[in-house]
Formats: structure tokens, sequence, C-alpha cells
């Protein structure tokens, strides 16, 4: 049995270069597949009009360690149902090394990983690096709730929180799907580092924006710098439809008045927070 093995530039290179069409058949795999695991009956199909029962589906919790060493944390992911079985492992620098000396890493270290993935009898069949392909794979499921909204009304203006790959396969996806639609996106940063920079200039030189009928949407970029930083993110919350939090933050990245106010519950919004991975970790305020 073949065993592929795939780098992480060989997996930007694929999702890089999808067409709208295909992104759309993406949705439609993972619409289909969590279908399967909240409900263990699969989705009725051109040839097979009834909902059957689902393979068996086990998902153990996650399970992640802390290295002195390095001060990163490495997460272990695993899963298997009755046609297969994966692993997945990330190591990312941990937000709580932040202030211990002993366990602060020389350099920030990026989520990176692979995924491996093997058959019922225990064959491995695929080493997959994970970097990409985690960014990709949440915005895309991000994107099933975001593409639900009113695109001629409800997706004017995007604002995400982070520089990541989350926050660009986020963006990147959205616009693809629904460009045309959207007219401003804010992105906030705790500074404008190179990362923003690299970020941004993505999208302003982004080779597809007419094709994907987003040449004219605006971008623009708020960092705690700022001298009316408070009022700008008030002001950006407020005109946002969608909302895209993308960040290990310990703290609610806004006040929770901002939207829970008379003015704030004028229209509605869709929130999407993917950054906490850890029980200390918040990005949206309680109240």
């Amino acid at each position: 049995m073949t065993l592929t093995v795939l780098t992480d530039d060989q997996i930007s290179g694929l999702v890089s270069n999808l067409t709208k069409e295909e992104l759309q058949r993406f949705m439609g795999v993972l619409r289909g597949a969590l279908h399967e695991y909240s409900t263990a009956t699969t989705v009725p199909s051109k040839e097979n009009a009834a909902a059957t029962a689902a393979p068996e589906i086990h998902q153990p919790e996650r399970t992640s360690i802390n290295s002195k060493a390095t001060g990163a944390t490495t997460l272990f992911m695993p899963s298997s149902s009755s046609v297969g079985t994966g692993m997945k492992v990330v190591t990312l620098t941990s937000p709580s090394a932040e202030g211990d000396e002993d366990a602060r890493p020389k350099e920030n270290i990026k989520p990176t990983g692979a995924i491996t993935l093997f058959s019922p009898h225990g064959t491995p069949l695929g080493f997959l690096h994970a970097s990409t392909l985690t960014a990709f794979r949440t915005a895309l499921a991000s994107l099933l709730l975001i593409s639900k909204r009113d695109p001629s009304s409800h997706l004017k203006t995007i604002t995400v929180f982070g520089t990541g790959a989350q926050a660009y396969w986020h963006i990147r996806l959205s616009l693809l799907l629904l460009g045309q639609h959207i007219h401003q996106v804010n992105i906030l940063s705790r500074s404008f580092s190179p990362p923003v920079s690299s970020l941004l200039k993505s999208f302003l030189t982004c080779p597809n924006r007419e094709k994907e009928g987003w040449e004219n949407t605006q971008f623009s970029v708020l960092t705690p710098a700022h001298n009316e930083y408070e009022r700008l993110l008030k002001e950006q919350l407020l005109e946002s439809d969608v909302i895209i939090c993308c960040t290990p933050s310990t703290k609610p990245l806004w006040d929770g008045g901002i939207l829970t106010s008379h003015e704030g519950r004028q229209k509605g919004r869709l929130i999407v927070a993917i950054g906490s991975y850890k029980p200390d970790m918040q990005e949206i305020p309680q109240r």
C-alpha cells in the first residue's frame, strides 16, 4: 500500500490555487463529515437518498505537554473510525511561558507538526505536514457559518484579530467565496510587525483580486499603539458583520459592553473564535 508524504509547501501549493468551485466542493465534503460526526448518520446522496448509520467515530480529548527546554506546548489529537485512524501532533509557543524566564523560548515557535493517517489495520497511509493544512481546515469550517449569512447585507465588513496563518486563511477563503460582497477587512494586531506587513501585502498584491471580484475591497490595520485605538476599535466592532478571533489571548480582546450596549445590539454579528486551545485562554468577553 502506498505511503503518501506531503510537505507544507506542497499542501500550500494545492490549496492556494483553488477555484471557487473547488472550494465549494471542499466545503461540501467537510459539511458532510461534520454531519456524520455529530449525528452518527451519513448524508443522503444521489446514490442513496436515505440517511444511513455512519461508521463509528472516536475522538478522545486532546492531550498536551509543556516543555521547559523550549517553552513550547505540544498537542496530541487522535481520532478513529471504521475507515481508519489519524493522529495529529502540533507544537507551538505556549503563551504561559511569556512570564516565565526559564520556560521562555529563544524564538517564537509557530504552530507546526504533522498528521499521520493509518488504515483500519494500522498500516501507515499518509504523513502530512500540518501547518497550512490546519489553518486551511479551520478556516474552511468557519466558512460554512460565514456563508450562511445574507451576503448582500450581512457580509460587508469583516474584522479579524490576529495576523498568523489562521487569520490569513479566514480572510483568503472568505474573499474567494464571497469577495464581491465584502467591502472592508479590518485587521487588528498587537503591533505593526513584519507579519502584519506580510499579511497585508499578500492581499494587496494578490493577482486574483479582479478575477474573484474583490478588487475594490479595502483593508486596514489597527494596533494599540494608535492614539485613538479604543475609539477606532469600538467603531470597527460596531460596523462589523463578522468578527474572527485567531489569537492565543488569555484576556478578552474587547470590552464586552461594546456589543451588548443598545448601540451594539442594533444588528446581529457572527463571531468566530478559534484561537483558544487551553482552558486559561479567552478571546471573547464573558458578557
